[in-house]
């Protein structure tokens, strides 16, 4: 019986980070939403938009699909980035000299032959601006103390993205190695970001109509399975790859299990807003709840005589983890509902009698 026990705690893991991280971010994060929140109507479109977006997404030229990509992750960076960019003096000094240090390692990378020879000379240039630049933003910073938000300093996450992926998309480094590190950054972000917006009635809804579009995509119209394919190919950071362990070996190798993105974007809100209801014990036991449920399906993709008996060799992810998260929340529900004291009834007392 083949199974595996790391990609479970990898959601694990990612989820509880990105729950811890968001509610500390949450006060900063709601002033680039206005304070707003999601009411019925916009989670049910989100999860309609969602399913029209993975539908179409294969007819989308590739370049056209990168670029979007590129700037929506871009995007997300400098947003994040900027709210946390009024950090204090010695945590701006690791910060920046964090991204000098990536800088000098690509250089070395591409003196070593990683980069493809065509692009070694741009890449060797590029860098070594990107260091520099990063340079005399510690400079500004130190020469301006108060702590206020910088948008240099925000500029320089997602500027490092964008050349990594330029220059190492092609090469062993970027897969699995810089798509599992940028897909677990942009899993915990996007949690982070959105989760300020959802309540727990639209949290509900949510998850009941993504899930039963994820039922749709993947077994019905098979829609998922063919977008993620094409996405994937095109070194895009929306998922992750990790190997089984214990490991399993195919024809080709070592195999790789691959979870996408907004996967983890759904275990993330839906204990993120458990957390916010019932604490954060009954948070970290859904997260577990979850992250078991999703490895006991995964061993029907593992097992080929468990993979026969499906209509289309794949899982919804989805589904495990809203199976593995319900039972927790209502057993929760229902036993608050059992504590909440009785209303004394009101008694009335007649009045007193008058004397004649």
């Amino acid at each position: 019986m083949r199974f595996d026990i790391l990609m479970p705690t990898i959601l694990f893991l990612v989820t509880l980070v990105a729950m811890t991280l968001g509610r500390r971010a949450e006060s900063k994060l709601k002033a680039t939403v206005e304070d707003r929140e999601f009411k019925n109507r916009d989670v049910a479109l989100m999860a309609a938009m969602i399913a029209v977006a993975i539908s179409i997404v294969m007819f989308i030229p590739s370049l056209a699909l990168i670029a979007l990509f590129m700037f929506s992750y871009s995007s997300l960076l400098f947003t994040v980035s900027y709210a946390f960019s009024d950090l204090k003096p010695h945590l701006t000094t690791f910060y920046c000299v964090g991204f000098i240090v990536v800088g000098l390692l690509a250089i070395a990378a591409a003196f070593l032959g990683v980069v493809p020879v065509d692009l070694q000379f741009y890449a060797i240039l590029a860098f070594a601006s990107f260091a520099v630049l990063a340079f005399f933003a510690l400079a500004c910073a130190r020469l301006t103390p108060e702590t206020k938000q910088k948008w240099y300093l925000a500029g320089l996450a997602p500027a490092l993205f964008v050349l990594l992926f330029a220059f190492f998309s092609s090469t062993f480094v970027w897969f699995p190695y810089l798509l599992d590190v940028y897909g677990i950054i942009f899993a915990m972000l996007i949690v982070i970001y959105l989760n300020s917006l959802f309540t727990w009635k639209t949290t509900f809804i949510f998850a009941a109509a993504l899930t039963v579009m994820d039922m749709i995509l993947v077994w019905v119209t098979q829609t998922m399975v063919v977008a993620a394919e094409h996405i994937s190919g095109l070194g895009l950071p929306v998922l992750v790859a990790f190997p089984t362990i214990p490991f399993i070996t195919t024809q080709e190798g070592i195999l790789l299990l691959r979870l996408g993105l907004g996967d983890f974007f759904f275990a993330g809100i839906l204990s993120s807003q458990t957390m916010k209801k019932y604490g954060r014990k009954t948070a970290i036991i859904s997260i577990l709840t979850m992250s078991i449920s999703f490895g006991i399906f995964e061993l029907i993709l593992l097992n080929p005589e468990l993979t026969a008996a499906l209509p289309v060799p794949a899982l919804p992810a989805t589904l495990p983890i809203l199976l593995g998260w319900l039972p927790v929340v209502l057993v929760k529900m229902v036993a608050e509902r059992g504590q909440k004291p009785k209303e004394p009834k009101a008694e009335i007392i007649p009045p007193p009698e008058t004397q004649q």
